[in-house]
């Protein structure tokens, strides 16, 4: 029974510290300067047309909206929607997903840090083992983050419809990008190269999380 407890345990840590280090390692990529950089090497210029400032006003709109919403996603350049409906659609559905994991990762955080309460209150070993299990859990993000990013980068496109059929209905996040401006606005380099460098962060956060928690476990057991 306790074996089945500590294995249930490192599960519910492994996957609270998950989408914790996740979600962290987004928040640096959702901000203008970022966005308007990679947009800038995809070629969101060329793609849509836009001067830099009617550029960035459209981007930071539908960021904005995004990140903190409403979710209307109706800028407009010149009085004319940059997006149609169906593109606004799309980004509704974006946003939901959105805010479902970033709910999802602060039940993570209030787990991690009621675990860690618990720990604390029935002494060394208990504090020893939920070290050790965030150690544990910063090493197995670590690997797999790297496997799966080397996986994605080589089958980007499939790994790119797979997500997309997971968390959105069939058809929705299909768009051409030689008319729909959501995908000259963000073009796949953008998305690939965003996705290398989250996955960096999550490697940074997952190995010093790893070490941290070996180090804090083994100046409790001496």
């Amino acid at each position: 029974m306790a074996t089945l407890r500590g294995v249930l345990a490192a599960l519910v840590t492994g996957i609270a510290t998950a989408l914790v280090v996740v979600a962290l390692s987004i928040l640096p990529f959702l901000n203008p300067v970022w966005v308007g950089f990679e947009q800038g090497r995809a070629g969101a210029p060329a793609w849509t047309g836009f001067n830099p400032a009617d550029l960035a006003h459209a981007t930071n709109e539908i960021l904005a909206d995004l990140v903190l919403g409403p979710a209307d996603f109706d800028v407009e350049l010149d009085g004319q929607p940059v997006l149609v409906e169906r593109e606004r659609e799309h980004m509704r559905d974006v946003r939901n997903v959105f805010a479902s994991f970033y709910v999802a990762a602060a039940v993570g955080a209030l787990v991690l840090v009621g675990a860690y309460l618990v720990a604390r209150s029935l002494g060394v070993r208990s504090r020893v083992a939920f070290w050790r299990r965030l150690a544990g859990s910063g090493k197995v993000i670590a690997i797999v983050t790297v496997v799966g990013g080397i996986t994605g980068v080589l089958f980007f496109d499939t790994a790119f419809e797979v997500f997309h059929r997971l968390f959105f209905p069939a058809g929705t996040y299909l768009f051409d990008p030689g008319t729909d401006r959501l995908v000259q606005l963000f073009p796949e380099q953008f998305w690939v190269e965003t996705t290398i460098g989250v996955g960096i962060v999550v490697i940074g956060l997952s190995v010093g999380l790893a070490l941290l928690g070996g180090w804090r476990a083994a100046r409790l057991e001496r």
